[in-house]
């Protein structure tokens, strides 16, 4: 029988294109092995069959075990493997990212490294979470007021649409159980948002630490991420689920949110928004075969932006 120790590498060419593979697959409290081309989850309800190219990313949640073969067959098929906690909402370790090009990356550091690009990408993400709002010629220190004004008046909105007296955001860091149930709500909601954006954000091959409206934690850009749906999804649910009961409040937002992020097509939708804000041009389209996002391709720098071909040697002559 075939191993993964004797078969060789699939070339880009044979496996499946990202944009046609599942976004992200979900398991915990299962054994995971391989079987040729598949991987193997084994739970208390049998043994089910993936097909390894198949998936995007691989979210492996509390009580999975898996096997060095398995994890060699994800790498070899390009597929990201996340550590998270319950239900896929904590995000605690990441291999390879998804795509092995650092095209995301680089138009971030480039982004980023500029005051006025930093500041353009923050506009945009204002833009993208209040549509309605032109925040064109605004300064950070604007940008930041509008976004608080906007945020307290989502509270209100949601206190009054779902009954519950809202006696302002109260947060003590590290100690969960000191605020008042809709208070946990929101605290619980925020957590699960910004494991979502991790996640995308690993798949992706972005840098979690470089921020744009976010700065100085190595989770900066995963916060500014995870900001653009606070309003529309994050804040709304914790409200909802706070007004049906005060009891378990923190798990039963996580399930809300993840029953609410996948009828939205949340992650589809991030992995749409972070190539529109740092590369525009990668959002929508669709590579060519021959320029498969699996693909290894490195080249080296030189002078005035050029990139030369690796793999060549490029000595003058000089003789040593």
């Amino acid at each position: 029988m075939t191993t993964v120790g004797k078969r060789g590498a699939s070339s880009p060419r044979e496996l499946t294109r990202i944009g046609d593979r599942l976004s992200f697959v979900y398991l915990e409290r299962a054994v995971i092995h391989c079987a040729d081309n598949a991987i193997t989850a084994a739970d208390g309800d049998g043994i089910r069959h993936l097909p390894s190219a198949t998936i995007g990313t691989l979210l492996l949640g509390p009580g999975t075990k898996i096997s060095q073969q398995a994890i060699r067959l994800l790498g070899e098929s390009g597929v990201g493997i996340v550590w998270v906690g319950e239900h896929g909402v904590r995000y605690y370790a990441g291999g390879r990212a998804l795509s092995r090009s650092a095209a995301l990356a680089e138009a971030q550091a480039r982004l980023w490294a500029n005051p006025r690009t930093r500041l353009d990408v923050a506009r945009a993400m204002y833009a993208l979470r209040f549509p309605d709002e032109d925040p064109a010629g605004c300064s950070r220190r604007k940008l930041l007021g509008m976004e608080g004004d906007r945020v307290k008046a989502c509270y209100r909105t949601e206190a009054a649409r779902t009954g519950i007296r809202w006696r302002g955001r109260r947060y003590v860091q590290g100690d969960f159980a000191s605020g008042d149930a809709p208070n946990q709500a929101v605290t619980a909601a925020g957590q699960c948002m910004y494991g979502i954006a991790q996640s995308v954000l690993a798949a992706l091959g972005c840098v979690p630490g470089l921020g744009f409206v976010h700065s100085g934690h190595e989770l900066s850009f995963a916060l500014d991420i995870a900001d653009l749906y606070k309003t529309e999804i994050g804040i709304p649910v914790a409200f909802e689920v706070a007004a049906e009961s005060e009891e378990d409040v923190g798990a039963r937002v996580r399930r809300a949110l993840r029953d609410r992020v996948h009828a939205a097509g949340l992650l589809e939708r991030c992995v749409h928004d972070v190539k529109t804000l740092l590369a525009p041009g990668l959002a929508d389209s669709t590579p060519a075969e021959d320029d498969d996002p699996l693909r290894d391709r490195v080249t080296l720098q030189s002078d005035r932006g050029e990139e030369l071909e690796s793999g060549h040697n490029l000595g003058e002559g000089l003789i040593w």
